[in-house]
């Protein structure tokens, strides 16, 4: 995959998900607003990342934090892991291979190791 198809690829993904978590969001918080007792289950999750630059992996915890739903609280560039914390976490593996799926390797390819970026 090259650099310009990366990015293009992942600006339209960027986008879907972020309409698409939108969506969820709302509806997540007019289905718990209506009935208090029962709010989503969240979760704190580390997600392990292809190594990459610090940029990419900046890039990374950004666009997951501004994704509706999840939030990036920390970023480990030592162990190439993500704290993350997620709104909605009936499904956790969902989510993160979601996000894998959706930012991890057009970002991998941008962004590199480190060492050429």
């Amino acid at each position: 995959m090259g650099k310009s198809y990366a990015a293009v690829l992942l600006l339209l993904r960027f986008v879907q998900v972020l309409l698409a978590s939108g969506v969820g969001t709302l509806l997540i918080i007019l289905r718990y607003w209506r009935r208090r007792d029962a709010l989503p289950e969240t979760a704190f999750v580390r997600l392990e990342i292809t190594p990459m630059s610090e940029r990419g992996a900046v890039m990374m915890a950004a666009m997951i934090t501004l994704t509706p739903g999840t939030t990036t609280i920390h970023i480990d560039m030592e162990h190439h892991e993500l704290l993350i914390h997620v709104l909605d976490a009936r499904d956790l593996a969902q989510t993160v291979a979601d996000i894998r799926r959706d930012f991890e390797a057009p970002l991998a390819v941008l962004c590199g190791t480190g060492r050429e970026s």
